[in-house]
């Protein structure tokens, strides 16, 4: 689930030449971790930590918070690389970045690289619980109150056409990178909607500011915890429900998403001799709520991360305190 425009984090000295001079990012802007590296990945012995950041704000704040604490409370140098889900993994296995502070499942991934090479570690719950799931603007919900169940969508499929859907109902998703069932859903349940994807999440977000501001309806892959919903009520369409192992065919799932408690991981060789910086990322753990608050503060306010966190450490240090302990 998640996307690509928001404020980069900033990456300085080496790397940030290295990425200038070279060019080595993807289309949508995210660094190629199969072509470079931080110089300060897997150093062994040094004061310095390499996070990957996802594209998401909410996991950005993960890393806006961890950072400030990093290099303001414990003196580490720290850097950051922006890298989409899976890779992310080969990323952490091989050491190009130390730890990964938002994951969303990906059980093929943590059974081959925690498993069975063990070159990554679980480093506990971010104490997060995530979820995937349709939603529509709760103003819809007020004029078409069925409108919640996925057996009545057909019958207002009219409503959600767009230019980009083929005269079917539009279903918009984020990013094709994102953990994402919903072309299998579409087909499985037999619904008359296309699904059409924005391609990051702020130009969804952009978009659905717009839907809202018009009061035009629309239906889209939306997760939490999420910011927006602050700004933009939506309610979430009840899907069959989940039950374990439904969605283990991945040709074949028709339920909807689980509540994913999110997960930190660290490199296997930095989870044994990354000292203070290792034992305060497998502490470190918050609350959906406070998730938020940063996030709100990177996304709608438009503050720095480093400003944002500087806000929330200053305002939480009952809850930092406890990580450093």
């Amino acid at each position: 689930m998640r996307f690509r425009r928001f404020r980069r984090f900033r990456t300085t000295g080496p790397v940030a030449v290295a990425l200038a001079v070279l060019g080595l990012t993807t289309g949508c802007g995210a660094a190629d971790m199969t072509k470079q590296a931080s110089p300060f990945a897997n150093a062994q012995g040094a004061k310095s930590v390499t996070l990957s950041v996802q594209s998401w704000v909410g996991a950005q704040a993960n890393v806006a918070v961890a950072q400030y604490i990093l290099e303001h409370k414990l003196g580490y140098r720290v850097d950051t690389v922006q890298v989409d889900e899976v890779p992310a993994w080969d990323a952490l296995s091989q050491g190009r970045v130390d730890a990964l502070l938002e994951d969303w499942g990906h059980p093929d991934q943590e059974k081959r690289y925690v498993e069975d090479k063990k070159t990554i570690r679980h480093a506990g719950d971010l104490g997060v619980t995530g979820h995937i799931g349709w939603y529509v603007p709760t103003y819809l919900v007020k004029q078409h109150p069925d409108i919640t169940d996925w057996r009545n969508l057909n019958k207002y499929a009219s409503l959600f056409r767009t230019a980009e859907s083929g005269g079917k109902g539009q279903l918009m998703d984020g990013s094709p990178s994102y953990v994402t069932n919903d072309k299998a859903l579409v087909k499985n349940l037999k619904l008359n909607y296309q699904v059409v994807f924005a391609g990051s999440e702020a130009a969804q977000i952009t978009q659905i500011k717009q839907f809202a501001k018009d009061r035009k309806p629309f239906l889209t892959y939306w997760y939490s915890p999420q910011w927006l919903f602050k700004k933009v009520p939506m309610t979430e369409v009840k899907l069959p429900p989940y039950k374990e192992g439904c969605d283990a065919d991945a040709a074949k799932i028709a339920c909807a998403y689980p509540h994913t408690p999110l997960q930190k991981y660290l490199n296997a060789d930095f989870a044994k001799s990354g000292g203070k910086a290792a034992a305060f990322l497998k502490k470190f753990r918050w609350t959906t709520q406070d998730q938020d608050e940063v996030a709100l503060l990177i996304a709608q306010e438009k503050l720095s991360p480093e400003d944002a966190a500087k806000k929330w450490v200053d305002s939480h240090p009952d809850v930092w305190k406890k990580w450093l302990s």
